[in-house]
C-alpha cells in the first residue's frame, strides 16, 4: 500500500514491522527533504549490508569525498593541468560549489579542519547535504561534532546481518509526490516547543536538535499524505533524530516541573475541535521513551565516550603540535597544489623538475629552449609545524590556612615557574583567593614584570573560597582554549575550603560545590596538577583530584625550588 491514496484521502502507514524497515524509513525522509535534514550519519563497517543501504541512495546521485581532500577540489581554485596546457589559467568548481548530496567515507578519520569546512558549507548552502560514513570501531571514535550536530538523521546497522537485511528501493515517484506536499505542512510552534522540551530531557544540548527533529516529523507527514503533524510524525522524528544525541538516562534526567495547565480561553467548539485536530497531543514522557526504545545496544555509552575523547583530543599540558601551511618551522615540502593559502616551494620544484627536463624536450622539441618543461607533479608546496600557545593557569591559595611561611614558599615557586614559562614564551595567568571572594588576578600574559609584580603584592590570610577560585580558573581556561590556547591549570592549596560559591560559610555547601567544579574540569578535559601544601595531607583534596582528573603531589616540607622543580616536571616544562 502507497503511502497516500488519491480515492481514499490521507492514510496512516502501517508502523515499521522490524528494524531493518526503520532503515529505509530514514532513507525515505532523506530523498524527501535532504535540505532541511541536511544528511544521514551512517555507522557501519563496510561490507554488503553497508552496500544495501548506499545503492537506494544511488538514485540521488551522490558525489564521493573523502577525509583528506585539498581545499582546492571542495571549493575549486586552479586547474594546473590545462592550465599548462592552454597556456591560459583555467579554474575548476569545486565539490561544495553545486547543490545535491556528498558522500563523505571514513568520516570518523575527518580531521577538524575538514569537519568545520563541511559545517560551515551546511550552513550556508541550504540545497547541499552530508551522508557520513562511519567505521569506527572502537569506543572513543566517530563523527566529529561540527557533523554530528548538523546531520539529523542516525543509523546505526553494524548488528545487521546478511539474513538481517532486504534490498532497499526508494519509491521516487511518492517520494515526488511527497516533495510536493512538504511546503504545505505547517510547523507547529506548539510541536517544536514540546520537542525542545524533550530533548531537554534527554540533556541534549544542541540547539539544532529539536528543529531537525521537527524537520524529520514534516517529511513523516508529507510521506504519509497528511497536511499537519500529528503523534506519529512527532515520535519518527525523536527516534530518529533525538535518540542518538541523547546524553541521559530517563531517570538522570533533571526533573521537570510542569504548570498547571490554564483555563482554556472561551471561543466556537468547531474551531477548538479543528485546532485539537492540527497539533499533536502525547504526553513528553511517551516520546522520551520511544527515543531510549530507538536506542542499538550500548549506543549511548560509546556516544559519551566519543564525545569525552573528542573533548580531550589535542588539549594536553603542552601545546599541541600543528601543520600548517603558513607559519611555524619548515618541514619538508610535500606534492600539492597551489592555492587556498598554499605556497609553492620553488627550489624544490624546480629539484623535482630537473632531472626530467632531457626526456620532456624529446617529447616536445618545438618547446623553447630557455622554458622549464614543469608537469603537475612537479609542484612541491611548503609546509610548516608549529605548537598551539599554551598556557599555565596558577591558583594560589592565600587564605590564612596556608601559613605565611607555606605562602611565601608558594609564592617562591609560582616565580621560578613564571620566569621558566616566560623562557619558553608561554602565557601564563595568576588566580588567588582569599578571605571570601577569589579573582583572576593576572589574564593571560607574557610579561614577567607585571606578573611578578602582581605575586609580590599578594596578602595573605582570610578564609579559603576553594570552590570559587576553580570556578575562575576554569572559566579562564575556557576562554584561553576558545582563543586557540591549551591551557593548564595548576593549584597550590592546602584544600581546606570553607566558603560556597553564594560567598557563604558553610563547609559542607563549599566541599559539594568543589566536587561539581571538579566533574565540570574532568569533562572538559583540562589538563590539571594540584600540589597539597599543607603539613598534614588530607584525603579530601586526594578525592578533589581525582574527580578533576589531575596529578596530586604533595609536598609538606619542601622549599620553593623543589616545589617549582615538581610542578615543572609535571607539567612538562
Amino acid at each position: 500500500m502507497t503511502p497516500f491514496d488519491d480515492t481514499t484521502g490521507p492514510q496512516r502507514p502501517d508502523p515499521p514491522p522490524d528494524p531493518w524497515a526503520q532503515v529505509g524509513l530514514a532513507l525515505t525522509l532523506l530523498a524527501i527533504d535532504p535540505k532541511g535534514l541536511r544528511g544521514l550519519w551512517l555507522r557501519g563497517r563496510a561490507g554488503p549490508v553497508r552496500d544495501r543501504v548506499l545503492a537506494a541512495l544511488a538514485p540521488l546521485s551522490p558525489r564521493k569525498l573523502h577525509p583528506f581532500m585539498p581545499e582546492d577540489a571542495l571549493s575549486g581554485g586552479l586547474d594546473l593541468s590545462a592550465t599548462l596546457a592552454l597556456n591560459r589559467v583555467q579554474r575548476h568548481e569545486g565539490l561544495l560549489a553545486r547543490d545535491g548530496v556528498l558522500t563523505l567515507t571514513m568520516a570518523e578519520r575527518c580531521p577538524p579542519g575538514l569537519s568545520v569546512r563541511l559545517g560551515q558549507a551546511l550552513d550556508a548552502r541550504p540545497g547541499l547535504a552530508l551522508v557520513a560514513l562511519d567505521e569506527a570501531a572502537e569506543e572513543g571514535e566517530g563523527l566529529p561534532q561540527a557533523l554530528s550536530d548538523r546531520l539529523a538523521l542516525f543509523l546505526d546497522i553494524d548488528a545487521f546481518g546478511w539474513s538481517d537485511s532486504a534490498d532497499l528501493t526508494l519509491d521516487m515517484p511518492c517520494i515526488a509526490a511527497a516533495q510536493a506536499r512538504l511546503a504545505d505542512i505547517p510547523l507547529s510552534p506548539q510541536a517544536l516547543e514540546q520537542l525542545t522540551r524533550v530533548a531537554q530531557g534527554l540533556a541534549i544540548d544542541s540547539l539544532r536538535a529539536p528543529w531537525l527533529a521537527l524537520m524529520a516529523a514534516r517529511a513523516h507527514a508529507a510521506w504519509r499524505g497528511a497536511k499537519a503533524l500529528d503523534e506519529d510524525d512527532l515520535r519518527v522524528g525523536v527516534e530518529l533524530v533525538l535518540a542518538q544525541r541523547a546524553r541521559a538516562l530517563p531517570q538522570d534526567a533533571p526533573p521537570e516541573e510542569t504548570p498547571p495547565p490554564p483555563d482554556p480561553p472561551e471561543s466556537d467548539p468547531e474551531e477548538g475541535r479543528d485546532q485539537d485536530s492540527q497539533e499533536p497531543q502525547i504526553p513528553d514522557d511517551l516520546l522520551i521513551d520511544a527515543a531510549f526504545s530507538a536506542l542499538p545496544p550500548g549506543l549511548l555509552a560509546r556516544l559519551q565516550a566519543a564525545k569525552a575523547a573528542r573533548a580531550g583530543a589535542g588539549n594536553s599540558g603542552a601545546g599541541a603540535v600543528r601543520k600548517s601551511l603558513a607559519r611555524g618551522r619548515p618541514i619538508p615540502s610535500r606534492p600539492g597544489k597551489p592555492g587556498s593559502g598554499a605556497r609553492v616551494d620553488v627550489i624544490a620544484t624546480l629539484r623535482q623538475a630537473a632531472p626530467w627536463q632531457p626526456m620532456r624536450r624529446a617529447a616536445r622539441p618545438e618547446a623553447p629552449a630557455e622554458r622549464l618543461l614543469l608537469m603537475p607533479d612537479d609542484i612541491r608546496i611548503k609546509r610548516y609545524r608549529d605548537r598551539t600557545d599554551r598556557v599555565l593557569i596558577f591558583v594560589v591559595d592565600a587564605s590564612g590556612s596556608a601559613a605565611v611561611a607555606r605562602l611565601a614558599e608558594a609564592k617562591g615557586a609560582v616565580e621560578i615557574m613564571l620566569a621558566e614559562a616566560y623562557s619558553a614564551r608561554d602565557h601564563v595567568a595568576l588566580v588567588t583567593f582569599r578571605g571570601d571572594m577569589a579573582e583572576l588576578a593576572l589574564p593571560p600574559t607574557r610579561s614577567l614584570v607585571q606578573a611578578k609584580r602582581r605575586l609580590a603584592g599578594l596578602p595573605g590570610g582570610g578564609a579559603t573560597p576553594l570552590a570559587g577560585a576553580m570556578q575562575v580558573a576554569f572559566d579562564a581556561a575556557l576562554q584561553a582554549r576558545a582563543r586557540g590556547m591549551a591551557p593548564t591549570l595548576a593549584f597550590l592549596t592546602d584544600g581546606r575550603g570553607n566558603i560556597a560559591l553564594d560567598g557563604t560559610a558553610n563547609r559542607a555547601q563549599a566541599a559539594e560545590d568543589a566536587t561539581t567544579l571538579a566533574r565540570a574540569i574532568a569533562a572538559r578535559a583540562v589538563p590539571a596538577l594540584v600540589i597539597d601544601t599543607s603539613l598534614r595531607p588530607k584525603p579530601q583534596l586526594s578525592d578533589l583530584a581525582a574527580t578533576m582528573g589531575a596529578t596530586r603531589i604533595a609536598l609538606p616540607r619542601a622549599d620553593a625550588r623543589a616545589m617549582a622543580a615538581t610542578l615543572g616536571a609535571a607539567l612538562g616544562g
